[in-house]
């Protein structure tokens, strides 16, 4: 997976209206919502007895997603006092989604784009695996229905929370 291409998503950006269901059960569109919100794209999120997707220990970045949610998970207050949401997003179902929030513990929405409405709108970079196609880890941050800033690539999923709250705390 060469996170390195050039993608669509750039600041300035209008989001669509496209209201993606949520494991707190609400339904959520970010282009609706007032001030920042911070976007975590993640690949996929593993569970305890299920294999990953094949061909899954050879894609250079896709391991990390459940640390990198953890990190979100550990400054999430911290984000929370820069006075942006924070939302982690996946094309995984939200039944599966809500198992692992509840395991991780996230005090955030995880949002599901399983019909990939919103990857295609905004023409996120995803890779195959097996037959399935994945988002690429990235996180996006909006404000007022446009997209402000874009991290990706995320070279460090285990330390990217701190570098989305060290660019929050440049923008306060």
């Amino acid at each position: 997976m060469d996170a390195r291409e050039p993608i669509q998503l750039t600041p300035g950006m209008p989001l669509p209206v496209i209201a993606l269901p949520a494991t707190d059960g609400s339904r959520i569109s970010l282009a609706t919502l007032p001030g920042r919100s911070v976007v975590a794209v993640y690949p996929w999120t593993g569970r305890p007895g299920i294999p990953n997707p094949p061909g899954w220990d050879d894609i250079p970045g896709a391991h990390g997603s459940t640390p990198e949610l953890e990190g979100f998970r550990e400054q999430f207050e911290a984000i929370s006092l820069t006075g942006a949401r924070l939302y982690g997003l996946s094309g995984q179902s939200t039944a599966f989604q809500r198992e692992m929030a509840l395991r991780l513990e996230l005090p955030f929405p995880i949002l599901s784009d399983e019909a990939g409405a919103l990857a295609r709108a905004l023409d996120l970079p995803s890779f195959t695996a097996g037959n399935n196609s994945y988002l690429k880890r990235l996180t996006f941050v909006v404000r007022n229905g446009k997209t402000e800033h874009v991290f990706y690539p995320v070279d460090d999923p285990e330390a990217h929370a701190g570098e989305v709250l060290d660019w929050l705390n440049t923008q306060v």
